[in-house]
């Protein structure tokens, strides 16, 4: 993997982490409503949970394999 390579996934992984950030902050939103939309909040969660596979994946990437 080149420097390059390196640089472009770590600016992928900040986004996506922010990204989860802001989803937190917004699925908390939605539970503080009185009448939270369950279908929006599943939508939510849903893409939080896929983020999160792509930020195991990326910082997977990343990581360089130590051989023991």
């Amino acid at each position: 993997m080149t420097n390059e390579d390196e640089r472009e996934l770590e600016a992928e992984l900040t986004r996506l982490q922010q990204e989860h950030r802001d989803l937190d902050v917004a699925i908390d939103a939605l539970h503080q409503s009185p009448a939270p939309d369950l279908l929006r909040l599943q939508r939510l969660k849903k893409r939080k949970l896929l983020l999160r596979d792509r930020i195991a994946f990326i910082e997977d990437q990343i990581t360089p394999d130590i051989i023991a």
